[in-house]
């Protein structure tokens, strides 16, 4: 059995196929049909909804987390314990909620179709800002497409409804759902089982490798962003899921002299302080990790363990020479992020072995590190080519160089003879042009939707020179960067 709460409504939950979204729950099971389904797979935004989970702070406070998340790419079981709020539930006491008076008042809505997501991420921008500025705002709806009222109204109606905000229902109750949540926070592994389907639901590193080895078939269940769409958009059938966002350990960072080491099950939006800390330019990169729907559903280990080899986050964490530790049973393995992958959607996983935490070193002042992503979309898009370049130089030499590329093999991949034609060289413009010819010998990139071979082949060329460029003169990387 699985509990959560409907808005302040306790549902129970046992025999519900496990393979059910949040998205078809709400609008077929409890007759909530204000969210809409828009595309199946995470781009439009119109089936946003918002999780509260049950919080400490550093200060032993209690309190509740709101989070947008896409509907149609969250599946039931990942609900145990948490709060699901819909459209239907801001109304209160007969008035709209303040954020839906500002889409009214600023005229933020045409058709009304994908309305119901923008007013639930207005929601979650609300509870957790008090004054955004037009760049949380920008974060905040970039996941939201709408086709015919234009962006200009919304965005006043964020301002509005953020800023200089007022209490709600949702203040109010604060205190009872706190203790409504409590009560049903999970002591033991939790099912959903509809006979011939299954989910489980483990609290534990131990409870989830003695669940993966009886059933090794299962399939892993994190954020699910990749996995939904199995479903969603393949129409396959998953049998068996181990669903692990309920595994404390798997979504702690916790940061040592060396490294930070992230739990894999952490979302994408909590890493992103200590990573953005360390490395600016991977913060950078995180901002433009699909939307922030994803992000706060997407896990780094879920991004690294379906290997694809597009995925934004391996490129980097390979040229900063990060790790995975793999778990089996009682048994766990460190294996060099770069070894993980072996070839097209193949990695070193062995059977019931899974991705417990990834180890990133920490950054050195001797480190120049920089990341870019190419995509035909600045927001929520995926990577045509995306570049990390990592070097040490001393003395006006390259002692070690580690470049890292997404989108130009079968597997996030290094540039062996472009570092080896760094590296012991000058860093100089004409080094660097031997290296950009050297990225030939390293890839032989393909021709799809997204771009041709020799489109992907040039970009990565040009991202080493730009990758130069920055650092010879660094006062105008601002101004250089804003246009990739």
């Amino acid at each position: 059995m699985i509990q959560f709460l409907l808005n302040q409504e306790l549902r129970s939950e046992h025999a519900l196929d496990p393979n059910l979204t949040v998205l078809n729950y709400l609008r077929e099971h409890v007759g909530k049909s204000g969210t809409k389904e828009g595309c199946a797979s995470g781009d439009c935004g119109a089936c946003t909804v918002v999780v509260g989970e049950l919080q400490t702070d550093d200060a032993g406070r209690e309190h509740i987390r709101y989070r947008s998340l896409n509907s149609c790419l969250t599946f039931v079981s990942s609900l145990h314990g948490k709060q699901l709020i819909s459209v239907e539930d801001l109304k209160h006491q007969g008035e709209l909620h303040s954020v839906q008076k500002a889409m009214v008042e600023c005229h933020g809505s045409q058709c009304g179709f994908c309305t119901p997501g923008f007013v639930m991420s207005l929601f979650a921008l609300q509870k957790n800002s008090d004054a955004p500025d037009h760049a949380k705002a920008h974060e905040a709806l970039a996941g939201n497409l709408c086709r015919c009222t234009g962006y200009r109204p919304i965005l006043a109606a964020a301002e509005q409804s953020c800023c200089g905000k007022q209490p709600d229902q949702f203040d109010a109750r604060e205190a009872e759902t706190i203790a409504r949540l409590k009560a049903i926070a999970p002591t033991d592994i939790g099912e959903l089982n509809s006979g011939d389907k299954r989910c489980l639901v483990p609290l534990t590193v131990a409870d989830l490798a003695d669940l993966y080895d009886a059933y090794p078939q299962a399939r892993l269940l994190a954020g699910g962003t990749d996995l939904a769409l199995e479903v969603t958009q393949f129409h396959r059938t998953l049998p068996v899921m181990i669903y692990v966002g309920n595994v404390a350990e798997m979504k702690r960072i916790e940061t040592f002299d060396d490294r930070i080491e992230i739990g894999a099950a952490t979302a994408l939006s909590d890493c992103y302080e200590a990573l953005n800390a360390e490395y600016p330019d991977f913060g950078e990169l995180l901002h433009r990790f699909a939307s922030l729907q994803i992000r706060n559903q997407g896990t780094l280990g879920g991004n690294i363990g379906n290997a694809s080899p597009i995925g934004d986050s391996p490129p980097l964490l390979i040229a900063l020479g990060a790790q995975v530790v793999l778990c089996k049973g009682e048994t766990r393995r460190t294996l060099n992020l770069e070894d993980y992958f072996i070839d097209y959607k193949v990695t070193a996983r062995q059977e019931s072995e899974f991705i417990e935490k990834i180890i990133v070193p920490r950054a050195t002042a001797e480190q120049l590190f920089r990341a870019y992503k190419v995509s035909k979309r600045l927001d929520d898009d995926i990577s045509a080519v995306c570049a990390a370049f990592n070097l040490r130089v001393e003395n006006g030499v390259i002692t070690d160089a580690r470049m890292a590329f997404g989108g130009m093999a079968a597997i996030p991949k290094r540039a062996a003879h472009c570092e080896a034609a760094l590296i012991g060289a000058p860093f100089t413009n004409t080094v660097v042009e031997r290296a950009c010819a050297a990225l030939a010998e390293d890839f032989t990139p393909l021709s799809d939707f997204r771009a041709s071979k020799e489109y992907r082949l040039l970009s990565a060329q040009n991202l080493l020179r730009k990758y130069f460029i920055e650092l010879q003169t660094p006062h105008i990387e601002t101004r250089v960067t804003a246009y990739v």
